[in-house]
């Protein structure tokens, strides 16, 4: 699937509520975090494998570079040009860091893909992103757990 379609059938899909239980985070600098959870990034590129399959949070990573979100921004419009924000979405990325903003289907880990967003060791490959309200929590390195 191209990333115009995966767009287009995210901004269809309405931000859904928490549930409930513990579920496995990871934290994921800005842009890449908005890009993933929006449905524009369907790899996250880690230099490490993982085994695990299911629910993931994606948590915006506090740290801000004014230099690494501009390159990932053009970045994200050579790979996406649907990936374009305006000025309501970047002011959005700007107040969404140090906090989980959506969440996603870890489905497999790869060392090759088509995606044009894998550029990685290993490839996290994500599916069915879904936004949700901003919930500040502290981020970790790895996958760390989220408690109800």
């Amino acid at each position: 699937m191209d990333c115009q379609m995966l767009a287009s059938l995210t901004l269809l899909a309405a931000p859904v509520s928490w549930h409930t239980g513990d579920v496995k985070a990871l934290t994921i600098r800005q842009p890449w975090a908005w890009l993933i959870v929006n449905g524009f990034k369907d790899v996250e590129n880690r230099s490490w494998s993982t085994s695990y399959r299911g629910p993931l949070l994606i948590h915006a990573a506090k740290t801000w570079n004014n230099q690494y979100v501009a390159d990932g921004l053009k970045r994200a419009m050579k790979v996406c040009p649907a990936s374009g924000m305006s000025d309501e979405q970047f002011d959005e990325l700007l107040s969404q860091r140090g906090g989980i903003i959506g969440q996603v289907e870890l489905v497999d880990c790869v060392t090759e893909s088509r995606s044009p967003w894998f550029s990685g060791q290993f490839g996290f490959v994500l599916a069915n992103p879904k936004r949700l309200p901003f919930r500040p929590w502290p981020g970790r390195l790895g996958f760390f757990d989220v408690p109800e």
